[in-house]
């Protein structure tokens, strides 16, 4: 049994790693792409996963295959093309380590994933299935990712769905807002920004926009990261609220996909249901997400900063809570 397959993206982040003898800029490659630092997360935390998609039959391509699979991932789901490059991501850090996204991708491998090409004994086996909307930014690999989804809901299993909101990859907001707005009934959780919720629904309340987005969409769960001031739940039941972690960020990026692993990963070891969960439940939850996010910020890259099990635990019980509104 698989505990999560994910589909999406798998991409080359280039981070930026200092100066040149020359004063020019140095970018390090790095492995990443939103679903799959989910899937890298969870499997170092020691849970079975699973990816779908797509890279090039090029060195990133080889180079992405070989860390899915030295950090646990299963890559029967990876299909290699050989008519398409790998998509390149080149990130931009400000100041205080948030981020900001340059893609070349016209198209990249990860968008020319088709339907025929969906692995589904992967998601036949697993317990949740994960989707973003980048890999719904074109065609095929829109088309692949909804029937995907819409597999996964026929099999029963729990949808977890991060929009992971990049403007540059859409033709326009509008397209954006309807694409994405699409999908959302076919999920049981939504893990999105405070910005992404603005967006999506018009509300920067978190009850208000995460009650509409329930009583809209059917969601059982909505959970809202909240940068430094930690992360939001809010269930059909219960609702909690809880604060990040005080570690030196060096770079944002991965850190919301490794609270999503983190997540998940507390609700596949309590073995409850998304109805079941009380407000104990997802204080906890968000508490152990927060740690996993606040430790991949404290390094560059996604998926080479994520966190073991060992070192989370050991943050939750010696790093003191950022200063908060908590």
């Amino acid at each position: 049994m698989i505990d999560v397959t994910a589909i999406g993206e798998l991409l080359i982040d280039f981070t930026p790693a200092g100066q040149s003898a020359q004063n020019n800029p140095i970018f390090e490659q790095n492995p990443g792409g939103a679903p799959a630092n989910v899937l890298a997360c969870l499997s170092k935390l020691g849970r079975k996963t699973a990816f779908i998609g797509k890279v090039g039959a090029d060195q990133f391509g080889v180079a992405l295959k070989q860390t899915l699979k030295q950090v646990g991932v299963a890559t029967e789901g990876l299909i290699i093309g050989e008519d398409c490059h790998t998509t390149l991501a080149f990130v931009h850090l400000s100041e205080s380590g948030d981020r900001s996204f340059s893609f070349y991708r016209d198209p990249g491998a990860d968008l020319l994933l088709t339907p025929q090409e969906v692995n589904k004994q992967l998601i036949d086996d697993c317990r949740i299935f994960h989707f973003g909307s980048v890999s719904m930014t074109g065609e095929p690999s829109r088309s692949a990712t909804l029937s995907a989804v819409k597999y996964a809901r026929e099999q029963g299993h729990i949808i977890s769905y991060d929009p992971n909101l990049r403007m540059r990859l859409w033709s326009s907001e509008a397209e954006a807002k309807e694409v994405i707005l699409g999908a959302m009934p076919y999920a049981d959780i939504l893990k999105i920004s405070e910005e992404e919720l603005l967006f999506l629904t018009g509300e920067k309340d978190l009850q208000k926009g995460s009650g509409l987005l329930k009583d809209t969409y059917g969601l059982k769960l909505v959970l809202i990261t909240l940068g430094p001031d930690g992360a939001f739940a809010s269930s059909r039941s219960a609702q909690s609220q809880a604060p990040a972690y005080a570690v030196k960020t060096v770079d944002t990026t991965g850190a919301g996909d490794s609270f999503t692993g983190g997540f998940l990963y507390c609700l596949l070891q309590s073995g409850k249901t998304l109805e079941s969960l009380t407000e104990n439940d997802l204080k906890e939850f968000l508490a152990f997400g927060n740690a996993v996010g606040s430790l991949t910020t404290t390094s560059k890259g996604a998926i080479p900063a994520l966190p073991t099990l060992d070192q989370v635990l050991e943050c939750q019980k010696n790093v003191p809570f950022e200063n908060s509104k908590l």
